[in-house]
């Protein structure tokens, strides 16, 4: 039996399995969103994943699978071809071949496959367990793993994973073909959508197939559309660590004022279940913050990056990626005015498995107009609050959003949200370039309230009034037009062998 679900409920024919917890984050929280046929599909109102719940039980889903193979091989559901398919996959592994274990795929794939230099081991679904079964296949035996129309048949999803995790070797490469539930079809037709089919036990869309993928220790994920409803999904092996990590990332440039406090206050912070590295990038200061800094790099919770030049905030923050080792990544300015209390909060939504990306929202963003209140400085804190606003409806009208905190320090997110992206900004218009790419990659934030003290210019804040915000209207509307390729990202910075 399936975490999460119970006996076959009495009364109704032995035909129904409930589900009491989500199949992917183990919320209770979910809501009806429609029946069809004598089908229930709800939505996990934290982390969205839908799927029926009642399950139909096994009987009832050997009927369903026989009229399934009585229309056809696939049963109406089409799949990306096997040169295409095989062609992205050579994009995201390299072109070397190995064994290749096939779920869901007819003879075709295979014969292709096999072409290109594959040993393949082909697996078809079984309806007497709701997906296909891998207990007789030994440990680490494939290099790839190739699926079609099956994750969402399983009573298990992350169980499934974890099979197909155990049988490929480390480094493996995971590739699925799934239907999505926020395609287009499924947004308007709903129950009507073509793609809705009586034995899918859950459905997926970009966010929820990422999460059950980095729920079951697999990263370095890619999701590209295939068509106009459906999606092909690539993932690699890796082991799971014996406690996960969170990387703090401190850019710091002139806050000898602030700097030491925050250090202490961080080397204090614990988080339970979790590890901390703490990456200080110090860019060159004049007024004693790199003297400060160098009393910590011998700790060992701390990693020194020292740039040779002050080059922004945001040329610091994408030093300190390239030096983070954790599964997330929060942002925590060198100054002091979020409150590190809130880390514990922020950092659960994603242990949990309920968001891979989080904004600490200042005051909730409630009342935008008093999120900035500079002593003595009305003018200021009117010019600055207006500015705000100005700019959240902006980013909420241009990428179909609805933010109230956009540009919040406190942004904190996986780690593997940022495989196949590039970031170019090097100041303050960072910030808009990491939420725009992330939520473009399919990372859509959930906002959570924080607390903010605000610093004047009195106190070294060092956003331009005038040049900064003609540099973020620029961004904004470049961020807007540019392609997001991670494929090709990935493509170009994998290590090509020799010739």
């Amino acid at each position: 039996m399936s975490p999460g679900q119970t006996k076959p409920q009495d009364g109704l024919s032995n035909k129904k399995w409930p589900v009491k917890t989500c199949l992917l984050c183990n919320s209770t929280r979910f809501y009806y969103l429609f029946s069809s046929a004598d089908q229930r599909v709800v939505r996990c109102n934290d982390c969205g994943l839908v799927f029926l719940n009642p399950q139909p039980a096994d009987e009832e889903l050997s009927v369903i699978f026989d009229k399934k193979n009585s229309a056809g091989a696939d049963g109406g559901k089409a799949s990306p071809s096997a040169k295409s398919c095989l062609s992205e996959i050579r994009r995201y592994r390299g072109s070397s071949t190995g064994r290749l274990l096939a779920i869901g795929y007819n003879s075709d794939f295979q014969a292709e496959a096999q072409t290109e230099g594959w040993q393949v081991t082909r697996i078809e679904t079984s309806p007497a367990d709701s997906g296909p079964s891998l207990a007789g296949l030994p440990p680490e035996q494939f290099d790839l793993c190739v699926i079609s129309n099956v994750i969402g048949l399983a009573r298990s999803p992350l169980g499934f994973l974890r099979e197909i995790h155990r049988v490929l070797k480390t480094g493996g490469i995971l590739f699925i073909a799934t239907p999505s539930i926020d395609a287009w079809q499924a947004l308007f037709l709903r129950q009507k959508r073509m793609e809705f089919h009586a034995e899918d036990l859950a459905y997926f869309d970009r966010q929820t197939i990422q999460t059950a993928l980095f729920i079951s220790d697999f990263r370095d994920v890619i999701v590209q559309p295939a068509g106009t409803d459906r999606l092909m999904v690539f993932s690699r092996k890796t082991e799971a660590r014996p406690q996960q990590i969170l990387s703090v990332i401190v850019p710091a440039f002139n806050e000898a004022k602030t700097f030491q406090a925050l250090m202490d206050a961080l080397l204090q912070k614990e988080l339970p279940g979790l590890q901390m590295e703490i990456i200080v990038v110090e860019s060159k200061s004049t007024d004693g913050t790199r003297e400060l800094a160098l009393k910590y790099q011998n700790h060992p919770r701390v990693k020194l990056v020292l740039e040779e030049s002050p080059r922004g905030k945001g040329h610091a923050v994408r030093a300190g990626f390239r030096s983070a080792t954790g599964d997330y990544v929060l942002i925590q300015d060198a100054d002091l005015e979020y409150d590190l209390e809130d880390y514990d909060a922020l950092v659960e939504e994603l242990v949990s498995g309920r968001r891979a990306f989080v904004l600490g929202s200042r005051h909730g963003g409630h009342n935008v107009m008093k999120m900035r209140q500079f002593a003595g400085q009305r003018g200021l804190s009117l010019i600055f609050n207006s500015g705000h606003w100005f700019f959240t409806t902006l980013i909420n009208v241009l990428f179909l959003q609805r933010l109230r905190d956009p540009f919040t320090m406190y942004k904190v997110f996986r780690r593997d949200c940022l495989f196949g992206l590039e970031f170019e900004c090097n100041r303050f218009d960072f910030d808009y370039e990491l939420l725009v790419k992330l939520v473009r990659k399919g990372y859509p934030p959930l906002e959570l309230p924080v607390n903010y003290r605000s610093r004047s210019y009195d106190d070294g804040k060092k956003v331009r009034m005038f040049r900064d915000p003609l540099n973020w209207l620029k961004v904004l509307l470049w961020l807007r037009w540019i392609k997001i390729d991670p494929m090709s990202v990935a493509e170009s910075s994998r290590p090509h062998p020799p010739k």
